[in-house]
């Protein structure tokens, strides 16, 4: 047999005995809950830094800087993309799961669960930090400033979350795939975007995370800029991308909106 022919069937082997593809892998029912779980997790990581800023800063005065506020979740979400991107696919965001969503890289019957564990793990982190650090988690939540108007908020919002949901499709896209490396882009554009634009409406780009706070502060006033700044920002990035690339739907794509549990799994006959 030839050194050519030999590598090419060993290559075939080694793919049909090793790979299982993403979207399949994604239909196992009995993943399921870990993918919940990993998004819970991971939207209570976030907010934890989050939130934990502004209510750390209000209880030890001259401790914490707006600049280290805002640029502490963009690297707990480089973090936690590094460490569980693969699990569920670490979205952290209800308007990132709805643009994955309508890129169809991500099933829509998938989308409601994963609102509700990201709303759940945001307020569990608002309650950690309620009791623990013993002062209101509103200081912890995202408010126009004081001289500018919640229509002022949603705008800033809308447009920079339109900038986090491009950077994330298009690290995510088949044209422009580059892996792991992908969470420096996502956690280095939230850092950028909360130190220019946190002074008018907090750079939240996420519903889940003004929530929490909002809910155990009991204040919701102009939560609904931070609901529909972000998902208006969303859709327009995903009419960008289409723009950009194509329509969506691709293997690479659908595999990091999806998670990859087991895409990569043992060999029955080394165990390698």
């Amino acid at each position: 047999m030839s050194t050519d022919r030999y590598l090419k069937e060993a290559i075939v082997d080694l793919i049909d005995r090793r790979v299982v593809y993403p979207a399949e892998d994604f239909q196992d029912p009995n993943q399921e809950w870990r993918r919940l779980f990993s998004e819970l997790y991971g939207t209570f990581l976030l907010v934890l830094v989050a939130a934990g800023g502004g209510m750390i800063g209000h209880a030890f005065p001259d401790t914490i800087s707006r600049t280290a506020a805002v640029v502490a979740p963009g690297l707990m979400v480089m973090a936690i993309i590094l460490f569980m991107g693969k699990v569920s696919g670490a979205h952290l965001n209800p308007v990132v799961s709805v643009a994955f969503a309508l890129r169809q890289d991500f099933p829509w019957r998938r989308v409601p669960g994963y609102i509700v564990v990201q709303l759940v793990g945001a307020t569990l982190a608002a309650l950690f930090l309620r009791a623990v650090v013993d002062v209101s988690t509103t200081f912890g939540s995202n408010y126009p400033a004081a001289t500018y108007s919640s229509a002022a908020a949603f705008a800033m919002e809308a447009v920079l979350t339109m900038g986090l949901v491009s950077v994330i499709l298009g690290t995510a896209s088949g044209a422009q795939n580059v892996g792991i490396i992908g969470a420096l882009g996502v956690g280095a554009y939230i850092a950028l975007a909360g130190l220019w634009g946190s002074p008018i409406s907090g750079a939240s780009m996420n519903p889940a995370r003004t929530f929490g706070p909002d809910l155990i502060g009991g204040c919701f006033n102009d939560y609904w800029a931070y609901v529909a700044g972000p998902l208006v920002g969303a859709i327009i990035a995903v009419g960008l991308a289409f723009i950009l690339r194509g329509r969506g739907g691709g293997a690479a794509a659908s595999g990091a909106a999806q998670g990859a549990l087991d895409t990569v799994v043992a060999d029955p006959v080394d165990g390698r």
